[in-house]
Order: structure tokens, then sequence, then C-alpha cells
């Protein structure tokens, strides 16, 4: 989704800082220009348990609009993680007037907390509702047992019932493009990561950022320092401040605010950035970013709930259908280091290359993944995600946080 942020994105960025120290929560359904987005059904989706999904019966109209509820974890200004997915809600509204009606939920805690939104949306008339971070699943599970006819959907998560689905993609393969500039970038082969959790979709990400950056840069380490949280830019920055202090010569993130570009800049550092593109916050040390078009999945997925076609499923994303993108280049890089990523990510795209075939060699110098074997994200038995708890070698850190 390379979408630049606006003029105002830092004054954007500011108020993001307000609201999440005060820990709001509100409802908005206020309409506004979106962006487009593709419209076909989604792709990437996998076979589910069984069961029955709600019926939706009748024909949606304005006077009568499908409800689609989000929950945030961070605020919309965010700049990143809940910014993109705004976006997307904004697009839902834009691609079905009034015949879809949008509420949302903003710095939503990962606790008890959760029930209550949860609980207030229902009551507020939400026929789906999407809660976009990974410690919200246990509330949802709960509630989507307790209310059949209503449509449950988690990103990032890993469970299922016939009315609660997943969605996410792979955002990893956009990491080792990034991984692959930081590389590039870095002439000390030093590079430091600031990490939120220490669970399955962040090592993964981490993983395949270091394999991308020691693919170009043999011998290159990535420090990585948890900070865990989605959302502290004070947190982020003395993590930021740290491994700048370490000397390091490149930094990167997986976090939610585009803090850690702002140290970046301020020490000249080159950055990789994470979930929007967020080069306008630090347009000297940009190199590139993972980015994620979530109307890509929300438009059509809202379209088969309403069709009555919806069934649960595990859905990943993909390079391919636009899902997830990178984010445009910086300045900094040379035309051959710009045209060596882009010929991986059409390997990626075309299906001759994935990061996570082996061999891979763990940190601890074992075999993670032998040669021609596939680390996949979603195996059958089981329905076990993600599929990864260990860090590749390259990795300065500890895969427990």
């Amino acid at each position: 989704m390379k979408r630049p942020m606006v003029g105002v994105a830092a004054g954007l960025f500011a108020v993001g800082l307000v609201a999440a120290a005060c820990g709001s929560s509100k409802s908005s359904t206020s309409p506004t220009t979106a962006q487009s987005a593709a419209t076909a059904a989604p792709s990437g989706a996998t076979t589910a348990p069984s069961g029955t999904a709600p019926s939706t019966t009748g024909k949606w109209t304005t006077s009568h609009p499908f409800v689609a509820a989000f929950i945030y974890v961070g605020a919309p200004s965010d700049a990143g993680w809940t910014h993109a997915h705004d976006v997307a809600r904004l697009a839902v509204q834009s691609h079905f007037g009034g015949v879809v009606k949008t509420l949302y939920k903003e710095d939503v805690p990962e606790g008890p907390q959760v029930s209550q939104v949860i609980n207030e949306l229902i009551n507020e008339g939400a026929n789906a509702i999407f809660a976009t971070s990974y410690g919200y699943q246990d509330a949802m599970e709960a509630a989507a047992k307790v209310h059949p006819n209503i449509f449950f959907e988690q990103a990032t998560g890993t469970d299922q019932l016939a009315n609660f689905a997943e969605y996410y993609g792979a955002g990893e393969d956009g990491d080792y493009l990034g991984g692959m500039a930081a590389g590039f970038a870095s002439k000390s082969g030093q590079i430091g990561f600031v990490a939120p959790y220490p669970i399955p979709e962040v090592i993964r990400e981490i993983d395949a950022f270091t394999m991308g950056a020691r693919s170009v840069h043999p011998g290159a380490t990535v420090r990585v320092v948890w900070t865990n949280t989605w959302f502290d830019p004070t947190k982020e920055r003395a993590a930021a401040e740290s491994l700048a202090g370490a000397g390091v010569d490149v930094l990167a993130d997986g976090q939610d605010s585009p803090t850690t570009g702002q140290v970046a800049e301020a020490h000249n550092l080159p950055w990789v950035g994470y979930d929007s593109n967020q080069e306008s916050f630090a347009p000297k040390s940009w190199l590139t970013g993972t980015t994620y078009n979530w109307a890509v999945y929300y438009i059509p997925d809202i379209q088969a709930m309403m069709n009555g076609t919806w069934k649960t499923h595990f859905y990943y994303g993909s390079l391919k259908n636009g899902f997830v993108q990178l984010a445009p280049f910086g300045p900094s890089l040379t035309s051959s280091q710009k045209a060596a990523i882009l010929a991986k990510e059409q390997a990626i795209e075309a299906g001759t290359f994935d990061p996570f075939t082996g061999p891979i060699t763990e940190q601890n110098g074992t075999i993670g993944v032998p040669a021609g074997k596939t680390l996949p994200v979603y195996t059958q038995t089981g329905l076990s995600k993600y599929s990864i708890s260990w860090f590749v070698q390259g990795v300065i850190g500890s895969p427990k946080g």
C-alpha cells in the first residue's frame, strides 16, 4: 500500500500521543473521503473448522445498514498500525456508501476492558466486529460463542469458530525486503531493531528482516530491544537511543509509531519503518518499510457477510494480491540496490523465492529448517499458525523477550 502520508502527519501523531496518554475510547461513524481499494474476493484463505456461520437474510439498505465495528489498540493518528486499519475502514465507507455503517473504539487495552467494549459495540448494533490486536483474541472468542449471529474477526490471531475468523498477511515478505535495504545501508553490519512483543508474528518478522539483511551483507547482525508495548513513544525512544548508543549504524522497528525513525534522523542513521509509509517523519533516514492495505481484505470480506457467502477462515494476504506492499524507497539507496530489492520482490510474488525455505540456521547454530523444506505459516494439523518461536542466526537478543 504505497500510501503517502498527508502534510499534517506530524500534527496527527502529536494528537495520537495525547489520545494514547488519556486512554480514550470513542465511536465514529463520520464518512470521510478514503482511498480506493480492490474489490475482488479475498485470496489466501485456508480451509477452516466447519460449522454454521451467522445468517444474513434480507437486503441491506441505507435505512437498515450493515454495521461493521472495529476495535483499535491505538489511535487512528498513530501514523502506523491503527492508522492503516482506519484508512481501510474509511475505504469501506467510501465503497459501500450508506449501505455499510462503521464504528470504532480506539486505545482499547489488551485486557478485561475488551469484553466491555465488545458488548458496547453489540449494543450499538454491530453485525460484525473486527479486533485489530493479538491480545484481543480470548475476549473475541468468548464473545463469539455467546453471540452466534454476529461475525467476529481477529487480526493476527490463531483461533477459529464457525462465526470467528482470523486474518493477517505475509508481512515477513516485506520485512525480508526491508532487511535487504538495511543490509545495503549498513557499513559496519550492526543493525538495531526496536521490537514490540515476543510473539510468533513478531519473531517471524525479525527473522525475515535479519535473513534479508544477511543476504546482501554477509555476517550482519540485528540487535533486538523489546519494549513490550505496541505504542509507547517514550519506551520506543529509549530503546532506539540504547541501540544507537551500542553502535548500530541502521535502525528498524516493528512498532506502531515512527519514533524510532525520529531517533534515527537525530543520529543521522538509516531507518526501515513498519505498518505505514512513515517517510515524512524522517525523510533523510528513510529507506523503506512494510505496509498493509487492509481494504483489500475488508471490502470483499464484508461483501461476503452481506451476501450470505461468508465462511470462517484463516486469511493470509500477500505481496502478490496487494495486501502487503513495500513502501517507496528513500533517497540514500542506489539504483542497483533498489533493483536488487525489486527483483527479489518479483521472485516472492512469482513464488520462486520464500524467505523461510531452508536451509535456515537457528540462533544457537542448530538447523531450524532443513534444505528444501519451507516453514509454513499455517499447518492444518491442530491449526498451528505462524509456526516459529526461535531467532535465526545473526539476531542478538532473546526470542522470549
